[in-house]
């Protein structure tokens, strides 16, 4: 037989639409040649194929072979189809039994000496092949089973070698064959920094609280060494545990980029771009679109320190994730969609020096520097931040004392709490509630409004202002076990909304 036929997979955002990969071989001078709109990667896969196969120990037929990756207008990139062309010239050459192959999915790089070396999406790319009709097995590298296996009823043979996958096929008994895999994960053991070594900062603690309860954004404003950093590497220990379904989906995102770990299952991500990173690298793209830092933080928390110091045009791109949950990433020839749905955690001084307002340092920055400075954010971005609150600086006495906080522990069981209390309501956290929810839900007593009221015509608040302390009330309502939300619950919201004015 001149001809073979397999199925792979290639990535399209976090679609893995299915590629045939036909292999042909024809009589005439020798030839290698791989066609269907492939990648520099891919193409340069004739000289890795060909290693591996003789050193594999078969015969590399010296004939005019055409690969052709179908459908034709489909990019194709990335080492992955090494080892479904490398098994289709064996199978084209009669070298290997080629009715098998039709039963199943192939995706894996080879090495010149015919090992398999880990690809990215390996999830993404079970998650396609489970729900198509007719093949229900995988076989892939053997470093990315688990992470394939995650994929509830998906039929996973992972091999080390091409050598390995050509015996499966060959073999006469079971006892030969490749063994189906079942994924190993450690528990999520949650090892995150706890609240309790963080002494003082009991107001921006209970704020954090209040943030994680209800999966609000929040900006911290304070001077350098008060703990902003400190206090935002720990609040992801006070976030609920990570559901199945949530779980998948941060893993699948991860996976895009080659970064997903099994040892990091059910743990929310916790993503810290450096101030200098570029717009591309915060929400993806490339010539061939990749997941962005937001969408790694999927499901998890999003931490901007020194938020001024990033370029403006960057944290623009942050308004409309922010709202969506989403980001779309367009190019001529093609369009992918990422899911983007993190907390934001951001950071910063109150001016250039960072003492503006200290007990004891004194700030050198002129009133036109500090507007400078504070404008940086813009005033969309910054009325998109649900709560924005100051976090002054540590008393020596407090330091002295050596008390411990309240631990994590303690903090995240009145989260889970509050969290359970908003989805048996209305089946999703408070931070989601549309228009007509916020009316049905956060309506607070007649005191309340009156203290909303004020404040919106004191701090010139707008719409979206109105709506956001709202939820934030009826985040404090549910961790405060109210029905109702009361109006020391939007006294308290309102405080939380005070830490930064943007300059007049």
């Amino acid at each position: 037989m001149s001809l073979a036929v397999l199925k792979s997979r290639a990535l399209s955002g976090m679609q893995a639409p299915e590629v045939g990969v036909e292999v042909h071989l024809a009589n005439g001078l020798p030839a290698f040649h791989i066609v269907g709109l492939a990648e520099t990667e891919v193409k340069e896969s004739r000289d890795r194929v060909r290693a591996a196969i003789l050193n594999a120990g078969f015969e590399m037929p010296a004939r005019r072979i055409t690969v052709s990756l179908a459908p034709a207008d489909l990019p194709k990139e990335s080492g992955r189809f090494d080892l479904p062309i490398a098994l289709g010239i064996l199978a084209a050459s009669g070298q290997i039994p080629a009715l098998p192959l039709a039963r199943y999915e192939f995706a894996g790089e080879l090495s010149l000496t015919g090992e398999l070396r880990p690809i990215r999406g390996a999830l993404a790319m079970t998650f396609a092949m489970q729900r198509a009709h007719g093949r229900g097995a995988f076989i892939l590298p053997r470093a990315n089973a688990d992470e394939a296996a995650l994929v509830n009823g998906a039929a996973i043979y992972p091999a080390a070698t091409l050598l390995e996958v050509c015996n499966h096929f060959r073999a006469a008994d079971d006892s030969a064959r490749l063994a189906r895999h079942q994924a190993v994960l450690l528990p999520a053991t949650g090892h995150y920094p706890d609240f309790a070594e963080v002494k003082g900062q009991l107001h921006a603690k209970r704020a954090l609280e209040v943030a994680a309860a209800g999966g609000h954004s929040i900006l911290l404003i304070g001077p350098p060494g008060a703990g902003k950093t400190m206090l935002a590497s720990r609040f992801t220990g006070l976030l609920p545990p990570m559901t199945e379904e949530e779980a998948l989906e941060a893993a699948a995102v991860q996976s895009l980029t080659g970064a997903f770990s099994p040892a990091n299952w059910r743990q929310r991500p916790f993503r810290s771009p450096h101030h200098t990173s570029s717009g591309v690298a915060l929400v993806g793209g490339g010539s061939v679109p990749r997941p962005g830092e937001i969408s790694l933080a999927h499901r998890g928390v999003l931490f901007l320190d020194e938020l001024p110091e990033f370029d403006r045009r960057v944290l623009e791109v942050l308004r409309e994730p922010l709202e969506s949950g989403r980001v779309t990433i367009s190019r001529a020839a093609r369009q992918a969609e990422f899911p983007a749905s993190f907390q934001l955690i951001a950071a910063m001084n109150p001016c250039p020096c960072g003492y503006q307002g200290h007990a004891t340092q004194q700030c050198r920055c002129t009133f036109e520097a500090i507007n400078r400075y504070q404008g940086r954010i813009s005033g969309p971005l910054l009325d998109r931040i649900d709560m924005q609150m100051e976090v002054g600086a540590v008393p020596t006495e407090t330091l002295h004392k050596g008390e411990d906080g309240e631990p994590s522990q303690a903090i995240a069981a009145r989260v889970a709490t509050a969290f359970e209390r908003q989805l048996a309501r209305q089946r999703k956290t408070n931070r989601h509630l549309t228009s007509r929810e916020i009316d049905r839900y956060c309506k607070p007593e007649q005191a309340g409004i009156t203290i909303l009221h004020k404040s919106m015509l004191k701090f010139h608040w707008s719409a979206r202002s109105y709506h956001r302390v709202l939820r934030v009330a009826r985040t404090i309502a549910d961790l405060d076990g109210s029905a109702g939300v009361l109006a020391r619950h939007v006294q308290e919201a309102v405080q939380f909304r005070r830490g930064l004015q943007q300059p007049q």
